[in-house]
């Protein structure tokens, strides 16, 4: 039968039949299940084939979907190699907080218990285990008798009573140039007053190397001052039985968290640290889990899990005692899953580290340094370290998560599939659309148009019209 002279006998208005719509469209198969052929094998095989296909189609495409609705993700690691590197931020502490020799008889009666001196009746505690040195001079600084306390500020106390820099550093270098004292900032961590180096800040830029390996870093040979560390027959959270030094190397935008972060180093050895710095790149939700808000902090310009952790813990103290310690109590680091939940930044900044040692003094440097710093042999064995920190080359690695499978992706495969199996695309999907458009249109106008001659006929009487007589004919037909 002539398709086309079928066409044209069709009202103007109304669509093509399916068989004609089937042989236009870029849809593939179609063509051979709307025919007008009579119902044959062939039209049953075409459409067992076109519903298999489709079938098949409709599990890729939702497998497809769900793979995307996972935000999967890649990590890219890469080694870039640059001329100049920012070195990075070198926060030490004494291992020991106070000084003997700086608690004042006011300072034992307000914290002789916390350090373990003494006891809730402020006597000196366990006085068979002090040794005769120690319990003299305690004993002087413990007579209570007559004594008027003084207001006391714990801060003050960790300041004053800190190991001071000048008398610690016997000898700084940083790429052949000495540094001196001046050029350590005071932090107060849990160790108690503490100092870094190249902290920046303050309108000082951080200092940058043009070299990597050994005598192209920070040299320090320190004095770690045993003679002064307090005497130890009790034991509290402020007590410390090891001796030494305690390093953290970290970024100028990140703050001190060295009693977690930090490494040891022991008098007596010449440690290098070999560093590397690692840039990390997260992604944000739903493909990662990064922190992409800014810091609402009164303390930190700069979010990080160090900078989150020492915020919350500051403020639940606030909160619940109306005080803040320089340090941080045990028990909010034991239950700090429940009170401060710090997310991993976006962007982040850190420090490979490699160690190696070596022992001093040799014997042949002994005597020399003895004299040098006036001390004795057996006192430089026993206070002095040194340590040395550099880049092990001019380069850094990137970590940086990546989007494995974003919408591009996700419309490649599935018009990919599409056009494997049933030949579409998104141009045959708005075929189909604009025909099915077209055909409720035509039937809800011929609804509309029937009413409409209904409620005339119940007006004026039942008036056949040419049109109708031709489609009930055509129907009857």
């Amino acid at each position: 039968m002539d398709l086309k002279v079928e066409t044209e006998e069709m009202d103007s208005n109304q669509p093509p039949p399916i068989e004609v719509f089937a042989h236009s469209s870029t849809l593939h198969g179609i063509s051979h299940i709307f025919t007008y052929e009579r119902f044959c094998v062939k039209r049953c095989l075409w459409l067992v084939f076109f519903l298999g296909s489709l079938t098949f189609l409709l599990y890729v495409c939702v497998d497809r979907i769900h793979f995307y609705l996972e935000y999967p993700h890649v990590t890219k690691l890469d080694e870039v190699t640059t001329p100049i590197m920012t070195f990075p931020a070198v926060t030490f502490c004494n291992l020991n907080a106070f000084r003997f020799s700086r608690v004042t008889r006011n300072d034992l009666y307000h914290a002789g218990e916390l350090l373990a001196l003494l006891n809730q009746r402020y006597e000196i505690r366990d006085m068979h285990l002090v040794e005769e040195s120690v319990l003299e001079s305690l004993k002087v600084k413990a007579d209570f008798h007559n004594f008027k306390p003084r207001p006391f500020n714990m801060r003050e106390f960790y300041d004053r009573t800190g190991h001071d820099i000048s008398d610690m550093l016997l000898s700084c270098h940083f790429h052949g140039t000495e540094c001196r004292a001046e050029d350590f900032k005071v932090v107060f961590t849990r160790y108690g007053k503490c100092y870094t180096f190249n902290a920046g800040g303050d309108g000082r830029p951080p200092l940058i190397t043009t070299k990597g390996g050994m005598g192209n870093g920070l040299e320090l040979m320190l004095d770690i001052q045993q003679d002064e560390y307090l005497p130890v027959w009790g034991e509290t959270d402020e007590t410390s039985f090891e001796a030494g030094v305690k390093v953290q190397i970290h970024s100028q935008d990140e703050p001190s968290f060295i009693d977690q972060l930090g490494f040891g180093v022991a008098p007596g050895f010449q440690t290098f640290v070999s560093c590397q710095e690692q840039r990390l790149i997260y992604l944000p939700p739903p493909w990662g889990d990064c922190k992409v808000t800014p810091m609402e902090s009164d303390f930190f310009d700069t979010y990080s899990i160090t900078a989150c952790r020492i915020d919350c813990e500051t403020r639940y103290l606030v909160d619940n005692c109306n005080c803040r310690m320089v340090h941080m109590p045990d028990f909010l680091v034991e239950r700090d899953n429940d009170f401060c939940v710090c997310e991993t930044p976006c962007n982040m900044t850190r420090y490979s580290k490699e160690l190696s040692f070596v022992k001093i003094p040799s014997k042949a440097s002994a005597k020399y340094l003895a004299k040098k710093y006036n001390k004795s042999e057996q006192y430089i064995k026993e206070n002095i370290l040194v340590l040395d920190i550099f880049f092990e080359a001019l380069n850094y690695e990137t970590i940086e998560q990546k989007k494995a499978y974003e919408v591009a992706g996700l419309l490649g495969d599935i018009g990919g599939q599409m056009g494997l199996f049933i030949g579409a695309s998104i141009l045959t999907i708005l075929e189909i659309f604009d025909y099915l458009y077209e055909v409720m249109k035509y039937k809800l106008c011929r609804c509309s148009d029937k009413k409409h001659k209904h409620n005339n006929n119940n007006d004026q009487g039942t008036v056949l019209s040419l049109d109708d007589v031709k489609c009930h004919v055509s129907n009857f037909h």
